[in-house]
């Protein structure tokens, strides 16, 4: 997060955007079930075609499971969410979905929830690709063009590690809550205030948009219903007018089904993923503010250290004791570093 010192005007900007174009797609299709019962998993073949010279090979499909997607996600965030950077998160983990998948059969609701999965997963890819910094990553390269991956064994769920980052999460929740940070730059307070009022509204109007997507699919399975038993009666009318009207109204009924049912998968794609994903985007936003709060906490946490280091070594000055100075000169030029070393991280985030 950082504010820009010149001063360019929009025409400028567009310009320098264009120049940045490149030709680069990305691609998450097939997803294919392999092995059976709870060791199932799904591979999804992700393909990427590009004229980039960084890339070994125009065009190339990998297989990656899920949990190398979510792999990608803690090596970037790692290396790039301490310096402000905006790492675009992935989608969420579902075990109810995925168990479903694993031990049913490919019933209608698995279909569609590896479709919902794939989308989600292939505009996640894409958010990471546009943004330059991402994009010169080892690990994103390597995750695009390397045949096969290590285990990303660290994403499991209920594992070890996920509930110490669990434990984490919940320790840094508390540690927001008593930290009061003097923000002396209040564009960074604006920015904040504004992010966490427009992730509210978007999770009010993700709901809303949810219900409306439920009601439609509601709605054509009643108008289906309706259809089939239009058709039926129509089929057992003795008289022909009221028979052939009958079989017609039910056509009519089949084909309105079908448009409730592709504007209910609109809705959901267009609408409610896509503020989803905003949604998902803005705390990665705030994820960022929280680093800068942390960074600020331990410049905070570096000069009160110091100054009892100082306080010490006055001490021992006042007391004639030689023999200890020359350790509390080291320990105050220790946290003298540390203090400008936080000092550069506040101005990195």
């Amino acid at each position: 997060l950082f504010r820009s010192t010149t001063k360019k005007g929009y025409e400028e900007l567009e310009d320098e955007e264009a120049e940045d174009q490149f030709e680069l797609t990305i691609g998450v299709k097939d997803p294919e079930k392999i092995g059976d019962g709870m060791n199932a998993y799904v591979a999804y073949h992700v393909s990427t075609r590009t004229s980039l010279p960084m890339f070994k090979s125009k065009n190339v499909t990998v297989k990656r499971r899920f949990s190398d997607f979510l792999g990608l996600y803690e090596k970037l965030s790692e290396k790039h969410s301490v310096n402000g950077l905006i790492v675009p998160p992935p989608p969420e983990k579902s075990i109810i979905g995925m168990t479903k998948v694993k031990v049913g059969k490919e019933d209608s609701s698995s279909v569609e929830f590896l479709e919902k999965r794939r989308a989600a997963l292939e505009r996640y890819l894409q958010r990471i690709v546009v943004h330059p910094t991402l994009l010169q990553d080892p690990d994103v390269r390597e995750f695009l063009e390397k045949e096969e991956l290590p285990r990303a064994v660290s994403t499991q769920a209920l594992s070890g590690a996920g509930l110490l980052k669990m434990f984490s999460r919940a320790t840094d929740a508390v540690t927001k809550m008593t930290i009061k940070m003097d923000e002396s730059d209040i564009w960074f307070e604006e920015k904040l205030q504004e992010v966490e009022c427009e992730e509210q509204h978007l999770r009010k109007l993700h709901a809303v948009v949810e219900t409306l997507v439920n009601h439609r699919k509601e709605l054509a399975l009643n108008t289906a219903q309706f259809a089939k038993s239009l058709a039926m009666l129509g089929s057992s009318e003795d008289n022909t007018a009221l028979s052939r009207a009958l079989s017609q109204l039910a056509e009519v009924e089949e084909k309105i089904e079908q448009l409730h049912q592709e504007q209910a998968n609109m809705d959901f794609f267009i609408l409610a993923e896509l503020l989803a994903d905003y949604i998902r985007l803005l705390s990665a936003v705030r994820a960022a503010f929280d680093h800068r709060m942390k960074a600020w906490q331990r410049w905070q946490d570096a000069q009160t250290m110091l100054q009892r280091k100082r306080e010490t070594e006055a001490r021992l000055l006042w007391a004639n004791k030689p023999e200890k100075l020359q350790q509390a000169k080291d320990e105050i030029s220790e946290w003298e570093s540390r203090v400008t070393q936080y000092d550069r991280e506040i101005g990195r985030a």
